[in-house]
């Protein structure tokens, strides 16, 4: 992140006026598109969304205290207009813009603030994203239930809120970006309860005009929208239940202007050769890894030298085959272009005979039966009998179940599932720290019932380490902290709670109509596309 700590003997601040350079002058407001996914959305509720398919969708529904520039990693203003930051960094007082209004008219004050944060740190909330917010002060009280609310988190006026961290946390601003501390209206989640998801309100660009379950969603723009000249579409509609391959075809028809789901792996090949086709693909890199993630409270993976075993057991070389070397075999769990990636780690050698001797050393000699969970969206499920066939040759035998995203997470996240290939659903980080590949994925905090840390590991001698390799948060720290973080990841692999199997580029299409720069189809924070600031050019 940028270094924000200038200094630890004076306070620190910062004002975001709103930037009219970020409005592209090639624009042409108005119009309407369409976007394809195979499978329906879960929720829009930013306390608990959060798969790949949706995230980009909340953020257009709503708006945090910070944000991120169109297709970057670099922190900008969001509802804060303003925001000071403490000489020992405990304490951010943030100023909110006026005369923001919510999609139902009435305007946001500190108090939604607050709101919005206790209520996505409660635990009836089951957010998956709670653990993030674990340096603010009054969290372990109000994440055990055992008070109402963030002692920490304190309303001065209608327009300031402050609040206090445990710890200095170098990653505090990026949480405040998160979808997971969007500001909601304390009133429209009451009134609709567990079907917030399905009644969003919010401040941001768009709105829900309309969702009809296993059909489509409409986004209308908000045109009280507080950020001036955006978005520049009025409409946006999400039709669901398509297949990847027929929402292709329907691209290259001209009915379809960004395939949701990206392009189909057997089609890949096909679309690159024809250079019409190839002029509408737009690739970029992401902090990405799809990975095996093995339940260590279900047998046999309960056992270190079956997790181990695993690793081994895979060709990942084979894999990268099959969708067309799009990706580099993974050794750890942090992507190569992360910060605190251990290049000189050569993870698991691929070693058959060598992952045999560990099943039988854990009592497995003669085999097991298991379960392998997979998105049903191609090419996971070739993907998945790649790795069957992997296990198969070291005694493990899998049985595969296809389904589709939202049971895939729903079973990963109730610790049904004793594996889970991830793609599809892989993590791709929120920010561009290595923290972020810990505490939601591998950390206690995301192990509990509804979480994303699906093999529910908990190790809390490295919840520690990981506590103060974000609490140096001062600029000469940074070197230290990233070998911290590099030495987290290298027990994390000695534990093996999963199988890293590859680090993939993002590849996706868009119609000739699609405007804007190609940065905002492979948004790094807004996963896939950032609808803001898109646009039609007829």
């Amino acid at each position: 992140m940028k270094t924000w700590l200038t200094s630890t003997a004076i306070a620190l601040t910062l004002a975001f006026p709103v930037l009219a350079e970020e409005l592209d002058p090639n624009a042409k407001p108005g119009g309407a598109i369409v976007i394809t996914y195979k499978d329906d959305v879960a929720t829009l509720d930013p306390a608990i969304g959060y798969d790949w398919q949706n995230w980009s969708m909340i953020k257009s529904l709503f708006d945090g205290l910070m944000d991120y520039a169109p297709g970057t990693t670099e922190l900008r203003p969001g509802l804060a207009e303003s925001y000071e930051m403490s000489a020992d960094g405990l304490s951010y007082t943030f100023k909110l813009r006026a005369g923001v209004k919510f999609h139902n008219g009435r305007e946001m004050t500190a108090d939604d603030v607050k709101y919005s944060l206790d209520r996505v740190t409660d635990p009836a909330t089951q957010s998956p994203g709670a653990g993030f917010f674990a340096s603010i002060a009054g969290y372990d009280e109000a994440a055990s239930g055992a008070a109402k609310g963030l002692s920490g988190v304190t309303v001065v006026d209608p327009l300031t809120v402050k609040i206090d961290l445990m710890r200095p946390d170098a990653t505090f601003l990026h949480v405040m970006a998160l979808n997971f501390a969007a500001v909601v209206p304390k009133e429209v989640v009451e009134e609709f309860g567990a079907d917030f998801g399905k009644n969003p309100v919010g401040t941001g660009s768009f709105k829900l005009a309309n969702w009809t379950i296993g059909q489509s969603l409409t986004f209308e723009k908000n045109a009280d929208n507080w950020r001036p000249g955006v978005p520049y579409l009025d409409k946006i509609t999400f039709e669901i239940g398509q297949e990847p391959v027929v929402a292709l075809l329907r691209l290259q028809n001209g009915e379809v202007d960004v395939p949701g789901d990206g392009i189909p792996p057997a089609k890949f090949q096909e679309v690159m050769a024809d250079p019409e086709q190839a002029a509408r693909v737009v690739e970029g890199g992401q902090l990405h890894t799809g990975y095996i993630t093995m339940n260590v409270n279900t047998p046999p993976f309960d056992k270190v030298e079956v997790r181990r075993a695993v690793n081994m057991a895979l060709n990942k070389d084979r894999i990268v085959q099959m969708i067309n070397n799009r990706a580099v075999p993974a050794t750890q769990p942090l992507p190569p272009s992360m910060p605190g990636y251990t290049a000189d780690y050569a993870g698991y050698a691929f070693d058959v005979e060598a992952a045999k001797k560990l099943m039988a050393d854990a009592g497995y000699a003669d085999g097991v039966t298991t379960q392998l969970f997979v998105m049903n969206t191609d090419p996971n499920p070739r993907i998945a009998q790649a790795i069957q066939q992997d296990l198969d040759a070291i005694g493990i035998k899998a049985e595969i179940k296809s389904l589709a995203q939202a049971n895939v997470i729903e079973a990963g996240g109730n610790g049904s599932a004793p594996m889970i290939w991830s793609g599809g659903m892989a993590w791709i980080a929120d920010f561009p720290d290595p923290s972020n590949f810990y505490g939601p994925i591998l950390g206690c905090g995301g192990a509990g019932d509804g979480g994303w840390n699906w093999s529910k590991y908990c190790n809390a001698d490295l919840d520690t380490l990981a506590t103060a390799a974000d609490s140096m948060a001062k600029p000469e720290e940074a070197e230290a902290r990233l070998k911290a973080w590099s030495d987290i990841y290298m027990k994390v692999m000695e534990d093996a709670p999963w199988a890293p199997v590859f680090n993939e580029q993002r590849f996706t299409m868009k119609s000739p109509r699609m405007g804007g720069d190609d940065k905002l189809y492979v948004d790094p924070v807004s996963i896939p596309v950032n609808y803001d600031y898109v646009y039609v050019t007829d």
